[in-house]
Formats: structure tokens, C-alpha cells, sequence
């Protein structure tokens, strides 16, 4: 079902436009600052880590951790986030002797998911994050729009947590389309299908979904959400 979904999808918003791929470790880094924050806040103290460092990793992994936690304040989170990042910074230069992950676009998908999920304070959400935009790889991050919008159609049963979420939608999406369900199911969380008040009447997929031919109308209990990002 997947596939039609992803069509109907594809024909109500046009294709998702193309990301270029950025360093994967200043992906790494954008993506921890985005946790459990809104996209324009964490875009905000991203900028200003790049200005206060100079894009230089080794001066931010250099710097006290009160530094780094000025300089991402807009973020929110600001101490737990600056020494979250400094000790990803000191584990990847221990384990791949240098600050730099291109590596990871060599590796296998499992493999490269590995290395990062072991990093501290790197979870699912985070880890495809870095695959999928930063290396080409076909993950699937699973944020709060993507897990809202799966269960709802019934993509993923209603219980299932957004680590689940991210292993079932990644044996089901071809791989080469990975990227544009992503997208795709991210503009229609956002758009119509959003956590209050879906406009199941404007949905492009009504006809496949569950929660929307059974849901609404019969004042059906929300699917399961995380209430806060996965990281």
C-alpha cells in the first residue's frame, strides 16, 4: 500500500525537492541541535555555532562546554546540547582518529547506523538523519510527523514506538524511493494531516487510510505518539 500512498501523495504536493548532500558530520551535529526543538530556534544556534567557531570542529570540541552552550542558546537546552555534542566530538576522534565521517558514506547501511547509534546521545531518528542526508543512504528518520502519519494510514500498527516505526517502514520503501516517502509523508503531517484537527476531508489518501475512513468520524482514540522528538 505504501507505493499508492507515496503516489497519491507525489501528484497532491509535486516531488519532493532534492537535498544536496551536506558533510556528515556538521549533519550530525545540526540534527542533535534540532532535538526536541523547532526547526527555526535549532537553524538559529547552528548558525551561531558556525560563527562562533568558524565551522571548526576541533575548536568546538577544544572549547569548554559553557562556550559551546552560549553559543547555541537560541536552541534551548543549551548545557545539555553543547556537552552532548562535545562528547560526540571526542568519540568520533577516538574511534575514527580524525573529526571526519565521510567514512560513512562507504559503509553498508547497518554499519554505518552502528557507528553512530553508539555514539552518546545519538538515537534512530538522529542516526538516519545522518544516512539519509548527509551519506545517500536509504534510512528513514522517523520524526513526530512521519510516526503520526504512518499509524494513522496504517502504515505501522498503532502501537508501534517510532524505533519500530523506523525498521518496519525501511524493509517496506524501496530503497531508492526512501527519501521521497520521507519527504512526502513529512509535507502531509505538516499540511493536512496534522496532529489537532486533520483535514481528512482535503487528504489526498482518505481512500487508503484507517484513521480517516474509521477515525474522525467515529470519534476514534488517537494513534500512539511520542510526545517528544526521537532522537
Amino acid at each position: 500500500m505504501w507505493a499508492e500512498v507515496h503516489d497519491r501523495l507525489r501528484k497532491h504536493y509535486g516531488e519532493a525537492p532534492p537535498r544536496p548532500l551536506q558533510d556528515p558530520l556538521s549533519e550530525l551535529i545540526q540534527t542533535v541541535l534540532s532535538q526536541n526543538t523547532a526547526d527555526v530556534n535549532s537553524d538559529r544556534a547552528y548558525a551561531s555555532l558556525l560563527e562562533r567557531f568558524g565551522g571548526d570542529w576541533e575548536a568546538v570540541r577544544a572549547a569548554p562546554v559553557d562556550q559551546i552552550a552560549d553559543a547555541i542558546r537560541h536552541g534551548g537546552l543549551a548545557e545539555i546540547k553543547a556537552a552532548r555534542i562535545k562528547s560526540i566530538l571526542d568519540e568520533i576522534a577516538q574511534r575514527a582518529g580524525e573529526l571526519d565521517l565521510g567514512f560513512l558514506r562507504e559503509l553498508p547501511l547497518d554499519e554505518g547506523r552502528a557507528f553512530l547509534r553508539a555514539l552518546g546521545g545519538v538515537g534512530p531518528k538522529t542516526a538516519a538523519c545522518v544516512l539519509l542526508f548527509a551519506c545517500g543512504k536509504p534510512a528513514m528518520p522517523v520524526d513526530t510527523h512521519v510516526h503520526r502519519v504512518s499509524q494513522r494510514i496504517g502504515l505501522v500498527p498503532p502501537k508501534a514506538n517510532p524505533e519500530q516505526a523506523n525498521t518496519l517502514l525501511e524493509e517496506m520503501v524501496d530503497p531508492e524511493l526512501v527519501y521521497s516517502f520521507h519527504m512526502q509523508l513529512i509535507r502531509h503531517g505538516r499540511e493536512i494531516c496534522k496532529a489537532q484537527r486533520p483535514r481528512c476531508a482535503a487528504c489526498p489518501v482518505l481512500a487508503l487510510c484507517v484513521y480517516g475512513q474509521s477515525g474522525p468520524a467515529a470519534q476514534s482514540p488517537e494513534p500512539a505518539e511520542a510526545t517528544a522528538e526521537p532522537a
